[in-house]
């Protein structure tokens, strides 16, 4: 089982952007993760195409199972 953290912003031109960190630590906290976006959002440590994020729309851990397939030949 995989998870990741996803930080889901608003930008400055209404759009949504999403943050993905790989394997979050199994205690996180949502007041932890709150003041983390809130000091991306502060220290503006992200800009893309849709602007700069402006405002905090949610956060999620994603649990998801992948399966892998042995495609190796003999």
């Amino acid at each position: 089982m995989t998870q990741v953290l996803e930080l889901q912003f608003a930008t400055a031109t209404g759009k949504t952007t999403t943050l993905t960190i790989d394997a979050p630590k199994s205690t996180i906290t949502a007041a932890e993760v709150q003041q983390v976006m809130e000091t991306i959002i502060t220290k503006n440590v992200f800009t893309g195409q849709a602007g700069a994020l402006a405002a905090i729309k949610g956060a999620r851990i994603v649990d998801r199972q992948v399966t892998e397939f042995d495609m190796a030949t003999t």
